[in-house]
C-alpha cells in the first residue's frame, strides 16, 4: 500500500473528497514527524510505537581501500507492533 491508496481507502470510507483526505493524512505524518524531531516516542496502542535506538560508534572499513574508518554514535528509530497486531498477523 502506498500513501495514494491510503487517502482513497479514507476518502471512501469517510465519503469525503480526496483533497480532504490526503490534507488529513499528511497532517497525521507531519504531526508524527514533528515529534520525532522533537525526541518524543509515539505510541499508536493497538498498532504499535516508533522509538528510538542509540547505536554507538564503532570502527568499520573503508570497502575500497580497506583501511580504518571510525563511525561515530547515532540514533535510530525503529517500530515496534504491538501484541495485538503481531497476534493478527500470526494467526492469519
Amino acid at each position: 500500500m502506498i500513501k495514494a491508496d491510503l487517502v482513497n481507502k479514507i476518502a471512501k470510507e469517510m465519503n469525503i473528497s480526496k483533497q480532504e483526505a490526503e490534507l488529513g493524512v499528511n497532517i497525521f505524518f507531519e504531526t508524527i514527524k514533528e515529534a520525532l524531531l522533537r525526541g518524543e516516542e509515539i505510541e499508536l496502542r493497538g498498532f504499535g510505537s516508533f522509538r528510538f535506538r542509540t547505536r554507538n560508534s564503532r570502527l568499520g572499513r573503508n570497502p575500497r581501500t580497506g583501511e580504518q574508518v571510525k563511525i561515530p554514535a547515532k540514533k535510530i528509530i525503529y517500530f515496534k507492533p504491538s501484541k495485538l497486531l503481531k497476534k493478527m498477523i500470526n494467526h492469519r
